[in-house]
């Protein structure tokens, strides 16, 4: 941990100034995609709104065409209108989330369509800022703990689970600190 910068605290500066439902539409624009080529849908999508990425009524009331002339591919698109339908409709209510414990709050999150365990477990860590979150799926983590323990192959998620134990309370440091180890050469 030495050798690694100090740890920033969550939420950074870019994901306190998104919307949880803005925060949220991001994350599925960036799954599977380079950054730079998330970025720059993002960028596109985000323009469609009148005050930033389009609000839910907004959205939905966007051809498919549109959103697929920002960039969006099909399953996107899909995954972007099951979330702003969600929150349209009152089916996901984004207020309440800081108050809910992390597991139901994952519950609440995995019935949109694009959003998983992973990607809710980004939104506790990187938006509501919950610091015992350890996202033992998470393929960056799994690296950091190898390189950390000298292993030859990544651990399982079952292992880095019991691997992680004493880190609570501060899991999401910990993960922090496994993804910073990942970005490492060598």
């Amino acid at each position: 941990m030495a050798r690694l910068p100090a740890f920033p605290g969550f939420p950074g500066p870019d994901q306190a100034r998104l919307s949880r439902y803005a925060y949220l539409a991001r994350s599925i624009v960036y799954q599977q995609l380079s950054g730079k080529a998330a970025a720059t849908i993002w960028r596109r999508a985000a323009a469609l709104g009148s005050r930033g990425f389009p609000a839910p009524p907004q959205l939905l009331e966007l051809s498919d065409e549109a959103l697929r002339g920002a960039g969006l591919s099909g399953g996107k698109v899909a995954a972007l209108r099951s979330l702003a339908e969600h929150v349209a409709s009152g089916r996901l209510s984004l207020g309440g989330l800081a108050r809910r414990p992390d597991d139901a709050v994952v519950e609440h999150l995995v019935q949109v369509r694009g959003i998983g365990e992973w990607t809710a477990q980004m939104f506790l860590i990187f938006k509501l800022g919950r610091l015992d979150v350890l996202p033992c799926a998470d393929l960056g983590v799994q690296e950091g703990l190898r390189r950390l323990d000298g292993l030859v192959e990544r651990p399982r998620p079952d292992e880095l689970l019991a691997r992680g134990a004493p880190w609570r309370p501060l899991a999401s440091v910990a993960a922090w600190t496994l993804w910073r180890l990942a970005d490492e050469r060598g």
